[in-house]
């Protein structure tokens, strides 16, 4: 940073200088984050749609979360080294330009294919753009209350993005089409890269070398480990394939953690894992994030295709979700210091495995007020309990220079393992629909008409209610999983997560890693 000096009648503002461009500026980043962010749950809303659009079964559908979070969260952490080395501002605009073709092309999409390759591109331009707009904050802001509250911001949108998506989604889809899920990013994306060379500057460029290897072999690894759990839904476990996926999942995890091993600049920094808390914390983060992937997932098809919720209505009924966690998430914020993390974050996890537990309950008599508010609000109360609380655990005692490869880390294991779980909840969830439906069949046929009967000779597709009630087992016998997912959290919150003393006194004093 340069030294202040006087400024002359005829200075021209630099990018970002100056309190208006610094406004600018942040809502410019605060945008991106808030596309990156709701572009999750915006596509989430839409699923019915584009799965009666594109001809998706149940078990694939799930690969238009998992084909955007898996590149997103495989690439995070090489997407902020890009920015540090060929400096940030430039990086920030490929990934947002990158972004915004893959969001035209989504909407564009007319198979499935076409669909999930935009959906993986989306995913590259995120993981891109995200953490350079954090890092953006850095360069931008001054150290102390200004960038203190830029990163309240970025925190705030990053938090709200989710719920902002839900309602958004529903209004896209209901008032126009599901294909405006992804077309709206575009003129978002271009005010974004328009507005960006003006307000804000260049960083320096940082010496060091892409690991690329250790990138790919960690994505390409997910994707293989992904889809064979996906592949065994479909088509049972001894299937060529999928033991081929599996066998082909272990190659590239080891070679990923080989490389890691031996480079100078990893990508993911392995001593990281060292630390017990921070090991602990990013196990919790795997399994709590595979169960909320799977609460959204189920619940967003359940709600709309056996309760019959429109688009709109269903992104209505998701809001209070954003809404408790925020409590959840306020109310750890201030007992933090008086008493640390740990009881947060087992409590949390217990209460999300409770509303996990009582959506077991889900069936085609379930109601919205009756059977699927009251678990999504104690679900709900959990996760708040927990964010704020695995946040400060990954970064606790780390050095200031390595907070953002801490908090990156956290990230990727977020998106990592909401698409590992949400592919292993498919799984359970594809194999109890099919011998639900096996059960309905013989039920179905003894009662249908001969038009009944002469329709699902020519399709094997059960009519409702009997194809409501395959739905509605496989979702509830996949809640089972996922709340054994939260205790798993429970249990790694009890055992292995140690609050140290200088952690308290951190807390207890006001003190907060520095970016």
């Amino acid at each position: 940073m340069t030294s202040a000096q006087p400024t002359p009648t005829t200075h021209t503002a630099a990018p970002g200088e100056g309190g208006g461009g610094k406004g600018i500026a942040l809502l410019v980043i605060a945008s991106c984050q808030l596309m990156v962010v709701l572009d999750i749950t915006i596509v989430n809303i839409a699923l019915p749609h584009i799965q009666r659009a594109l001809n998706f079964s149940t078990t694939s559908l799930s690969w238009v979360v998992s084909a955007y979070t898996l590149t997103f969260g495989g690439l995070l952490l090489l997407g902020g080294r890009t920015g540090d080395i060929l400096g940030r501002r430039r990086v920030f605009l490929v990934g947002v330009l990158l972004f915004a073709f893959a969001s035209l092309l989504g909407g564009l999409s007319q198979n499935s294919g076409e669909l999930l390759a935009a959906r993986a591109l989306q995913g590259v331009g995120g993981a891109i753009a995200s953490p350079t707009a954090l890092a953006l904050i850095t360069t931008t802001f001054t150290e102390g209350p200004e960038r203190n509250r830029a990163f309240g911001v970025f925190a705030a949108v990053s938090a709200g993005g989710g719920a902002i998506g839900l309602l958004a989604g529903g209004i896209l889809v209901e008032w126009l089409d599901w294909r405006w899920v992804f077309f709206v990013n575009v003129p978002i994306a271009l005010l974004i890269v328009l507005a960006t060379p003006r307000y804000i500057k260049e960083s320096e460029r940082h010496p060091g070398h892409f690991d690329i290897v250790g990138a790919l072999t960690a994505t390409l690894g997910m994707v293989a480990l992904v889809y064979g759990f996906i592949r065994a839904a479909q088509d049972g476990w001894r299937d060529p394939f999928t033991l081929a996926s599996f066998g082909a999942a272990v190659v590239l995890l080891t070679m990923f953690i080989l490389v890691e091993r031996r480079s100078e600049q990893p990508i993911t920094p392995l001593h990281m894992f060292a630390d017990r808390n921070r090991a602990g914390t990013y196990a919790m983060m795997l399994s709590l994030a595979a169960a909320i992937f799977g609460m959204f997932f189920f619940l967003t098809l359940f709600v709309q295709n056996v309760l019959g919720f429109s688009p709109l209505r269903t992104g209505l009924a998701f809001l209070p979700i954003s809404a408790v966690i925020a409590v959840g998430a306020g109310i750890t914020s201030q007992l933090l210091p008086k008493y640390g993390p740990k009881p947060f974050m087992v409590t949390g996890s217990l209460l999300a495995a409770a509303g996990l537990s009582w959506l077991t309950l889900t069936d085609i008599h379930s109601t919205y007020a009756g059977s699927i508010l009251g678990p999504m609000l104690v679900f709900s109360l959990g996760m708040g309990l927990n964010f704020v609380s695995l946040t400060l655990m990954a970064v606790s005692g780390v050095p200031v220079h390595e907070t953002g490869a801490a908090t990156g880390m956290l990230n990727t294991t977020q998106q990592v393992g909401g698409s590992l779980g949400l592919s292993i909840l498919v799984t359970v969830f594809g194999t109890a629909s099919r011998n639900e439906a096996t059960d309905q069949v013989p039920k179905f046929l003894a009662q249908a008409t001969p038009a009944q009967r002469l329709a699902f000779a020519r399709t094997h597709q059960l009519p409702r209610p009997w194809s409501d009630q395959v739905l509605a087992h496989g979702v509830s016998t996949a809640f089972i999983v996922a709340a054994i997912f939260a205790v798993v959290a429970a249990l790694i919150a009890l055992l292995a997560i140690q609050v140290r003393p200088s952690d308290l006194a951190r807390l207890q004093g006001g003190m907060t890693p520095g970016p």
